[in-house]
């Protein structure tokens, strides 16, 4: 396997080309060719290491991440921005994702920009999905959206699941909408849309199974919404996009408004969040479910208007890492 390695000396960067080969019962790792101390360089020596073309070209996937990635990555460096304690140091992948986002991928033709959406669209609607306990896979969502071919073996309303979400999420690209009550029950109304009748705000208390927090008391689930919003609206310049999804998202989860469909919901929410705020949308995957479940957790000692940076910390980070790793693995050309 052919990749680029990156040493640092200090301040300054070095890169190689270097190959990883199985010899026997051993990885030998070897370096091919120094290309040089900036992202630019290495681009022009690679087209001129023809002696690697054909390495270099099984690679390509690979390679183009790295360079892409890095590369925004250090035009994002030169801005010098501002500190954001919640994020710290993940704050210049995210902002490298948000420049790619919209000076490259925004740009694009526009059916090249459908394509990679209907690819997002796919695996956010499987993992989403799956999270909960969703058994359709990954390739049965994907011929279930692209070709339309219902999986066998599967209740209606797991494919009602993914449709919906799928659905939902290419709505929720052209909204502009300030999020209301009635805002929050549509979105829901339409992922829950033949799979449970019961729409609106839940009318008696729940136990949310496994959780360790209380949701919020029936009574109390309209009011605690209100506040929720009311916090969203007095913070949402105040906390970087990605931050204030993340949050909201927590905190959604925490009153547990409805009987059903609550964790496919927040995720939502959270990607509209950042989708208005011209910020790439994110996934969790459900290989991560433990990880995902247990950042939220930790928040679960927090109220409806805390912001306590220790207990968000987790759950941060977690979103960061998601947003990134997702991001260069679909958006990228």
């Amino acid at each position: 396997m052919v990749y680029i390695y990156q040493k640092k000396i200090g301040e300054k960067k070095y890169y190689y080309l270097r190959i990883s080969e199985r010899k026997g019962e051993k990885i030998v790792v070897r370096d091919l060719a120094y290309l040089g101390n900036s992202i630019e360089r290495v681009k022009k020596a690679l087209d001129s290491l023809s002696q690697y073309k054909q390495e270099i070209r099984k690679a390509h996937r690979t390679i183009n991440l790295f360079l892409e990635s890095n590369y925004y990555t250090d035009k994002i460096k030169k801005l010098k921005l501002k500190k954001d304690e919640f994020l710290e140091e993940k704050l210049i992948d995210v902002e490298s994702c948000k420049f790619h986002y919209n000076e490259i991928f925004k740009k694009l033709n526009s059916l090249t920009q459908e394509d990679i959406l209907k690819n997002f669209v796919i695996e956010f609607a499987f993992n989403t999905a799956a999270i909960e306990g969703n058994t359709i896979t990954l390739k049965e969502a994907r011929n279930l959206i692209e070709e339309g071919f219902t999986p066998k073996n599967k209740t209606l309303r797991e494919i009602y699941d993914i449709q919906n979400t799928q659905k939902t999420f290419f709505e929720i690209l052209k909204l502009k909408k300030p999020i209301t009550s009635e805002f929050i029950i549509s979105i829901h109304r339409k992922l829950m849309e033949n799979i449970d009748s019961r729409i609106g705000f839940r009318t008696s208390d729940v136990r949310v199974i496994k959780s360790r927090f209380k949701a919020s008391p029936a009574k109390y689930v309209k009011i605690d919404i209100e506040i929720l919003i009311k916090w969203y609206n007095e913070n949402k310049k105040q906390f970087h996009p990605l931050v204030l999804g993340a949050l909201f998202h927590h905190k959604f989860e925490k009153i547990h408004p409805f009987f059903d469909g609550n964790g496919r919901t927040g995720r939502m929410l959270m990607n509209y969040i950042l989708i208005r705020e011209e910020y790439p949308p994110v996934i969790f995957k459900k290989k991560l479910r433990t990880f995902y479940l247990d950042a939220l957790g930790k928040a679960d000692k927090t109220d409806l208007t805390s912001c306590d940076k220790n207990a968000y910390k987790e759950l941060i980070n977690f979103s960061a890492d998601s947003l990134v790793k997702g991001y260069w693995d679909i958006f990228l050309v």
